[in-house]
């Protein structure tokens, strides 16, 4: 029989109070309210979770949640026999590292239990008209899920670890994790796929083998390719040499020698390598890390980059036509011009269309890495239509080539415009026209089409220019489409450090929120004609948000925070508006942001926008502000001067 709770016992018969045996005590990757996850000292056995191998196989996979047996009240979560995750130490009313159980509102009476013969954790649903569980996923990710009147789909809550790539050997061996990709995981070179099958189930934990034996002991060569700006795998071993050729040296005269690294000593590592983390440019704590491989794969990967240089390439393509509303699907065949670098969204090659209409041609290299992004950019963009989103044009799934079509843009990206040194100034005007475009291009994305659009990845490398200096939002390869029954959605992290809201890494769901405070970190960009990370004109390291939330808040001459090159020409009504846009989208709090919709309107001046207060964030800097502005929004067209009461605290 099953109880209310979800728990299945079985009974020795039907008037039997005694349980043969009950599915709480056999849990799978699921814990339900009134569940319990511990250690019996009686029988030495453990209650614990564990998750399935991939979405399609609920074979057991490699992670798993458990109780500390040693009774220090620690949630743990494992790979095998390593522990990569610690709760840390039940207070009574919360983890040290999961403080969310305290103000979980869908759960009560979470507690721990120490008596003689066992020690367990165990809960209560916090709310009768909803349901909650808690799960460890096959990403090795323990989460909390939600179903209830705000939520009409399984939500997540919280997950730990927030970052994917903080999972011990979620990418499997000999391969690299990245945040700022999708998918996550991407073989080493001279590596390929274990097996093919379950990566492409997102089950990477058999990783990456060898193309080619190393040549070790075999009158061969091995060398090592260089892969910069990682933060390296675990458990090297420490040498005393004094300098990185003796350091390469030594791990060459060692067959189990896999890799090295030289970073204030000599780091080499033996056998398989697991949790190599390929990190963003802007981190300052990554270091180059040196993989052993054949020498004849250095040898093989030159011939095939010299062969993908052909200048000329004929291949048939599926595009996208409009015809009363309907797309209709048709086949031409396009030549190549030429290749040109990477700007903003991959290697691109630019072309015509019969009818000498001007098209960039995005050519996704890596099919098992980028299938995905390809999927989630046609998905995204082959029904939608707007002035200011890049349109895409057609696309070709032919064997292993992903290409993407799209209208061609002269004028490069926004970033190359803003920051490179030998760009020409962009005057106020078009800065202000190209930050309303934006705004109104998301506006469409979020609050128009069928399904809610999340960008993820707003910044001005992907803002692309027309001949015009018209806005068009680009790269949807990040994207995240929401049911407009749904406020929020989980999603890993993704998207670019500098931009990213803080709900990303607290692991919450996200709304399009999120890309509301990405804006508003461009569009402070947009008005200092820099990069917000970067050294301020005197050579300080004052973050340029910080000064901006504080001149903004205090009613300081905004005309400080204008680019320099502008030297004071710009409209001080619209300067005004932008920065206190900016301001109001980075505030912490998403409910404090405004929607894309409410953007447009104040940057047109159908609204005026209060004040905003300094982010908390950047409270600790300054003196609090006690005049903070009660109202928002005021009707600028309205002649009984009436207020739209619109708080977003």
């Amino acid at each position: 029989m099953k109880g209310n709770n979800g728990n299945l016992v079985v009974r020795g018969n039907s008037n039997s109070s005694s349980v043969a045996w009950q599915s709480f005590d056999h849990p799978t990757d699921t814990w339900l309210p009134g569940g319990r996850i511990g250690y019996s000292k009686l029988t030495n056995e453990k209650i614990f979770l564990t998750p399935w191998r991939n979405p399609e196989n609920p074979a057991p996979g490699i992670f798993s949640i458990e109780v500390e047996p040693n009774g220090t009240s620690h949630i743990l979560l494992w790979n095998h026999t390593k522990m990569y995750w610690s709760s840390g130490e039940w207070t009574g009313k919360n983890f040290v590292n999961a403080p969310e159980i305290e103000r979980d509102y869908y759960i009560k009476n979470y507690r721990y239990v120490r008596t003689e013969n066992e020690s367990y954790f165990t809960y209560d649903a916090g709310v009768p008209t909803a349901f909650t569980r808690l799960l460890v996923d096959y990403t090795g990710q323990f989460k909390q899920f939600v179903w209830g009147k705000d939520f009409t789909q399984w939500t997540i809550l919280w997950m730990r670890p927030t970052l994917q790539c903080e999972v011990y050997g979620f990418c499997g061996a000999f391969s690299s994790c990245n945040t700022q990709k999708e998918p996550l995981c991407e073989c080493m070179q001279g590596f390929e796929y274990t097996m093919l099958k379950d990566w492409q189930l997102e089950d990477h934990s058999d990783g990456c083998v060898r193309k080619t034996p190393l040549q070790c002991g075999n009158g061969g060569n091995d060398t090592f390719f260089v892969i910069s700006n990682t933060a390296f795998p675990v458990d090297p071993e420490k040498l005393t040499v004094p300098k990185p050729e003796e350091c390469e040296k030594t791990c060459l005269s060692n067959c189990s020698c896999t890799a090295y690294a030289y970073d204030n000593g000599c780091l080499i590592w033996k056998g398989a390598l697991f949790n190599l983390q390929k990190l963003h440019a802007d981190d300052e704590g990554g270091r180059d890390f040196h993989v052993r491989i054949a020498a004849s794969e250095l040898g093989e990967t030159g011939t095939n980059a010299t062969r993908a240089k052909t200048t000329r390439e004929k291949v048939t393509w599926i595009l996208i036509g409009t015809i009363g509303g309907f797309f209709l699907v048709f086949s031409i065949v396009l030549i190549l011009l030429h290749r040109r670098q990477r700007r903003t969204f991959g290697p691109l090659g630019a072309g015509t269309l019969p009818n000498s209409a001007a098209i960039a041609v995005k050519k996704l290299k890596n099919l098992m890495q980028e299938e995905k992004q390809f999927r989630t950019e046609v998905r995204s963009m082959g029904t939608i239509q707007h002035a200011n989103l890049v349109r895409l044009r057609g696309f070709c799934a032919k064997a292993s080539k992903r290409c993407l079509v799209f209208d061609y843009m002269p004028n490069g990206s926004l970033e190359s415009h803003l920051f490179q040194r030998d760009s020409k100034t962009l005057d106020w005007k078009t800065r202000y026209s190209i930050a309303i475009g934006t705004a109104r291009g998301l506006a469409y994305l979020h609050e128009k089409c069928r399904d809610c659009i999340i960008h993820c990845d707003i910044k001005p490398e992907n803002i692309l220019l027309d001949t015009e200096f018209n806005p068009k939002v680009a790269d949807f390869g990040l994207a995240k489409l929401m049911g407009r029954d749904f406020s929020r959605v989980l999603t890993t992290m993704r998207g670019t450090i500098g931009y990213l809201a803080p709900e990303w890494l607290s692991g919450e769901a996200i709304t399009p929120k999120a890309d509301v405070f990405s804006y508003g970190m461009l569009l402070l960009e947009i008005i200092s004609g820099r990069r917000n990370r970067n050294l301020l004109d005197d050579g300080t390291n004052d973050y340029y948000p910080i000064r901006a939330a504080n001149t903004v808040n205090r009613g300081h001459n905004f005309l400080t925070l204008l680019d320099k090159r502008l030297e004071g020409n710009a409209d001080m009504e619209d300067l005004t508006r932008a920065c206190k846009v900016a301001c109001w989208c980075i505030q912490d709090d998403e409910k404090d942001r405004p929607t894309m919709g409410q953007i447009v309107r104040v940057l047109e001046g159908v609204y005026e926008m209060g004040t905003p207060p300094i982010p908390c964030f950047f409270q600790q800097f300054f003196p609090r502000n006690t005049a903070d502005s009660a109202i928002i929004y005021q009707e600028a067209s309205s002649s009984s001067n009436s207020y739209l009461i619109m708080s977003l605290k």
